[in-house]
């Protein structure tokens, strides 16, 4: 490889310790169902500092760094073993000791399992490696299990925003692929691209969906002061008592709409959030594993007899061919998900106009009640701003999920 290739740091953590790597560069390691490596390809083997025969039938924890938290490996296999490729940042460490981190995607293959690393180098690593020492710390001071660990680190990416491991696991894969290919100057592909634009917009229909319960709470004492005015009005507030009630059930039907469009893992926010992140871990997997093959037919290098870069190369193009499928698939369920969510998106349009016609019958009584309807006046100005704040974060979620069916339609024409 070129002189000219980007040079950095494995770990930043342990900066003249750790062992060093250039970033263009990408590990491999095969191994069977015991976890015993089978095969690697060059840079695996020089940077984990061992010969051929010390680590081929070698356990792969020979690598294992006693930083790494027992939740990863954990985490991993519990993954692998299911049958689903999983991503993880890995603190590895050479023969003597020496340290390297990595980003592994782990995959199931027949026969046992494959993992293609590169060096991590978002910001988001740098956070990791502080919640990965926390864990660590928590393990030996309140002797956690893997399980235990397990369930600590999930709760901890959790409290980062993400929903689960799994969102995690994509948003980090995606965060490393993105960071690698701008320090390297390389463009990052459509595929991938629009996944992480479908990504950015769920995201933001989170926040806004938030946003929405908070400005319909705002507004749900309205109905009880109209009430109140309207005790104080004798006969004249008949009307008024009858437009609060009104008011108040429409309140409860969309503060309902929300919590079933975002409650629970099988709500519709949930489904198409898991199905667009799903994707774009498979597509940037998909990414990974070709560029593994490419590297592994550019190499000129003598590999031992019993490690045939044409049987690794087979390995990665079946299983990138795996994950091509994978997510085609759950592409088909982004599209019906996204209809699902324009149609709930419809319902919620509808409770709206129902609370316009009820503000518009308001306006009516207070003008009608001359000086009298003072109080409601104000009320009405109320009315007026929350619902305008309402009416502005439900055409953000029609133009969020816009984004999602637009750029689904495009990524039909790319897989």
């Amino acid at each position: 490889m070129s002189d000219l290739s980007p040079t950095f740091h494995a770990g930043s953590s342990m900066s003249g310790t750790e062992a060093l790597f250039q970033l263009p560069e990408m590990f491999y390691s095969r191994t069977d169902e015991r976890g015993v490596i089978k095969a690697g390809n060059m840079v695996f083997r020089r940077v984990a500092g061992y010969d051929w025969p010390d680590l081929l039938g070698a356990p792969h924890k020979i690598i294992r760094h006693p930083d790494t938290p027992k939740a990863v490996f954990h985490l991993l296999w519990e993954n692998i073993k299911a049958g689903r490729a999983t991503g993880a940042y890995v603190k590895n460490q050479r023969k003597g000791g020496r340290a390297y981190w990595v980003f592994a995607l782990v995959a199931p293959v027949d026969g046992g399992y494959v993992s293609t690393r590169i060096k991590p180098s978002s910001k988001l690593f740098g956070e990791i490696e502080e919640l990965y020492a926390d864990i660590l710390a928590r393990e030996k001071s309140e002797g956690l299990t893997s399980e235990q660990s397990a369930e600590a680190l999930t709760r901890a990416v959790q409290a980062m925003g993400y929903a689960n491991y799994d969102s995690f696991q994509s948003h980090a894969l995606a965060s490393e692929f993105e960071a690698r290919a701008r320090q390297l100057g390389r463009p990052i592909g459509q595929l991938q691209r629009r996944f992480m634009d479908m990504s950015k917009a769920i995201t933001q229909v989170e926040s806004e969906t938030t946003e929405l319960t908070e400005a319909i709470k705002s507004i749900r004492t309205v109905p009880m002061n109209m009430r109140i005015i309207a005790s104080r009005l004798e006969n004249a507030g008949g009307p008024i008592s009858a437009i609060s009630v009104n008011y108040s059930q429409m309140l409860e039907e969309m503060s309902t709409w929300v919590t079933t469009f975002v409650d629970g893992d099988a709500c519709v926010f949930a489904r198409i959030r898991d199905s667009i992140l799903r994707g774009q871990f498979l597509s940037f997997a998909s990414g990974l594993e070709t560029e593994m093959t490419e590297h592994f037919r550019a190499t000129d290098q003598e590999y031992p007899s019993n490690v045939i870069p044409e049987d690794e190369i087979a390995q990665l193009s079946a299983l990138q061919q795996e994950f091509s499928e994978a997510m085609t698939a759950v592409l088909q369920k982004v599209e019906t998900e996204a209809k699902r969510f324009a149609r709930s998106v419809l319902d919620m349009k509808r409770y709206v106009t129902g609370l316009s016609s009820t503000r518009m019958m308001c306006k009516i009584e207070s003008a009608a009640l001359s000086n009298s309807g003072t109080a409601l006046a104000g009320i009405v100005d109320q009315l007026d701003e929350c619902q305008e704040e309402i009416e502005q974060r439900l055409a953000k979620l029609v133009e969020l999920n816009s984004v999602v069916q637009g750029n689904t339609s495009m990524l039909r024409t790319l897989v």
